[in-house]
């Protein structure tokens, strides 16, 4: 029996809490066979980035095209994409195999706040990724890099999400991590209409890969065959408990518990 099958697209963590690492480690929490492209070797800890070699974008073309021309695709993440030559790639290889359930993780903006893509990656990105997306998961900081404004109020994400769905993605999920309050609240504009998906903001400095778990949750739900807003409740309900139980480890900010309990696999 073929299982489900999920491809990520990002960079190497040698940390294990981001990047490739935490995305296979979440498809095999979910029961989805993992595959992957590898975008950029990194060297990091939990407490910084000491190196970083993209890989050629031919390289991570020839990637796409050996998993899906042998072992078949049924939903893609991408994640960290830190040149206009590897966007482009990626969003002609998504159009080229027609790999329609595809989560945009927007990897812009550092913890630190630092930006992490130039002006041209950046209008790549809407331009070239955002419409092959099924959906797009920026946080706070990355939504305003998208749209120009600040977010401030729950006024101005609800515009965030329309006006990047306007810029061609089917649906955007605006992430609360980095807000304030109790609870952490994400937002999803999809066929027209919002939902708001809450759970409570758990006092921890151990969120290292948050975003990249998130988002190959919600990819692991898609190739599940869960319909996209079920796919986030779950992926949403998933990411808080692998906050809740995240690991101490490292110096800095540690990373999630990818096989916290009460997982159901599958």
């Amino acid at each position: 029996m073929r299982p489900a099958v999920a491809l990520t697209i990002a960079g190497s963590d040698s940390g294990g809490g981001a990047g490739i690492q935490a995305d296979l480690k979440t498809f095999a929490a979910h029961g989805v066979f993992g595959t992957s492209a590898v975008t950029a070797v990194t060297a990091q800890n939990t407490v910084a980035v000491t190196g970083i070699e993209e890989l050629s974008p031919e390289l991570v073309g020839l990637q796409i095209d050996a998993v899906v021309s042998d072992i078949g695709v049924d939903a893609v993440k991408t994640g960290m994409l830190s040149s206009r030559s590897l966007i482009e790639i990626v969003a002609r290889k998504l159009e080229e195999h027609r790999l329609e359930k595809t989560v945009v993780d927007p990897v812009m903006v550092a913890k630190s706040g630092a930006r992490l893509l130039d002006p041209a990656a950046v209008e790549a990105l809407a331009g070239d990724l955002l419409p092959r997306a099924l959906v797009v998961t920026p946080n706070l900081p990355e939504a305003e890099s998208f749209v120009g404004f600040p977010l401030e109020d729950e006024a101005s994400i609800l515009e965030a999400a329309k006006r990047i769905v306007e810029m061609g993605a089917k649906a955007a999920l605006v992430k609360g991590g980095h807000g304030k309050g109790a609870e952490s609240v994400d937002v999803l504009y999809y066929r027209g209409r919002f939902r708001h998906y809450r759970g409570p903001r758990i006092p921890t400095k151990n969120t290292h890969g948050t975003g990249c778990t998130f988002s190959a949750a919600i990819a692991a739900e898609l190739a599940l065959d869960r319909e996209l807003e079920e796919a986030v409740e779950r992926a949403k309900g998933y990411v808080t408990r692998a906050i809740s139980e995240a690991f101490e480890l490292g110096k800095g900010h540690g990373p999630l518990n990818h096989f916290p309990s009460g997982t159901r696999v599958g």
